[in-house]
């Protein structure tokens, strides 16, 4: 099993930046990939990015060139830089990892909210 905390959420203005982390805890041995989904109000959980343990990375289009996703696999821990932040990306944010035996596992979700 493999137990995933969010954190770094919170209030920012538009233009501004925000760091997301995610410690990973548990079977952190098994974990492949790792990565971020987001969820607005009334809309579907949504793909953002992802990261593999050599550090092989795939973006949404929609955050390509702002968003960037790291990995420090010593702490077992990933990373979402947020920058040039809009009021469209206020939602839940959502650390998930998939094993070697392809399980996925999500976090809590932490809440970012971009408004002025």
């Amino acid at each position: 099993q493999v137990q995933l905390v969010e954190s770094g959420g919170g209030l920012v203005q538009p233009g501004g930046s925000l760091r997301l982390s995610c410690a990973a805890s548990g079977s952190i041995f098994s974990i492949n990939t790792m990565g971020w989904h987001r969820q607005a109000p009334g809309k579907q959980r949504e793909f953002m990015a992802t990261i593999t343990t050599s550090s092989s990375t795939n973006y949404a289009d929609s955050v390509k060139g702002r968003f960037t996703i790291s990995r420090d696999n010593a702490k077992s821990t990933v990373y979402l830089q947020m920058n040039s932040l809009k009021p469209e990306d206020t939602a839940v944010y959502y650390c998930n990892a998939v094993d070697i035996w392809h399980k996925l596992s999500w976090g809590q979700g932490t809440q970012v909210t971009v408004s002025s």
